[in-house]
């Protein structure tokens, strides 16, 4: 077993002209113990006249790093690849229009996502704590949703601090959205009971903001049933 040190980025070679260099040049294939980064493990290795030929996926694997391919080009990242040779022969072999960074990740998490349903858990009963009290005619106070606004509150809190992906980010300013959302509409209507206007028992079935209320959560569902943040304006 050959020990081989591996600064940066290594030759690169599409697999088509691997097997046909292979068909006119001698080859030779091993095992080989790659050092990336101080990172160790086990690749295939061409030879191909005095030249080393890597798996990309395996350089990557061993790196810590990540590889793009888009149609007939490649994009190799490896993290801590800037020291001297590396970064110049990363700028050399990888096409220079294809992004430095990967993709965002517009997937959820999965502590996100139970933060997030927790979340909108306690949304739901505080929307309809306030359904019941004024489709009843039931004095509206303060106090009656002062339990709900603080847990969902903490429950906001907690989802933020889970969010890990792009898409949990992206996701939980929809939800900090829809707490306001509903801040907005509660006080609406304890501000119409301290001033002592009449309160149609059938009035948030055509409030606008009750309305915002109900899509976003929706949206949030389906986001969340999908694994993939969506916006489509309906929390904002």
């Amino acid at each position: 077993m050959k020990k081989a040190l591996i600064q940066g980025c290594v030759a690169l070679a599409a697999l088509a002209g691997v097997v046909a260099e292979a068909g006119r040049a001698q080859t030779e294939k091993q095992d080989y113990t790659l050092n990336v980064n101080g990172q160790s493990g086990t690749a295939k290795v061409v030879q191909i006249n005095g030249h080393s030929y890597v798996d990309l996926d395996a350089l990557a694997r061993i790196a810590n790093g990540s590889v793009a391919y888009q149609g007939n080009q490649i994009a190799l990242n490896l993290p801590g690849a800037g020291g001297a040779g590396g970064s110049s022969a990363a700028a050399s072999s990888a096409p220079s229009n294809l992004p430095s960074n990967p993709p965002p990740n517009n997937g959820f998490s999965k502590a996100f996502v139970r933060a997030g349903i927790e979340f909108m858990s306690q949304i739901r009963e505080w929307r309809n704590t306030l359904l019941t009290a004024v489709g009843n005619g039931y004095p509206l106070s303060d106090g009656l949703f002062a339990g709900y606004r603080g847990q969902a509150a903490t429950n906001l809190r907690m989802a933020k601090v889970a969010a890990n992906t792009e898409g949990d980010r992206n996701a939980a300013d929809l939800l900090a959205n829809e707490y306001d959302n509903m801040e907005q509409l509660t006080k609406k209507y304890l501000d119409k009971r301290a001033n002592l206007e009449f309160i149609d028992p059938k009035s948030l079935d055509t409030d606008a903001g009750n309305q915002k209320i109900l899509t976003c959560a929706r949206s949030l569902a389906a986001m969340a049933s999908n694994n993939q943040f969506v916006d489509d304006g309906s929390c904002h």
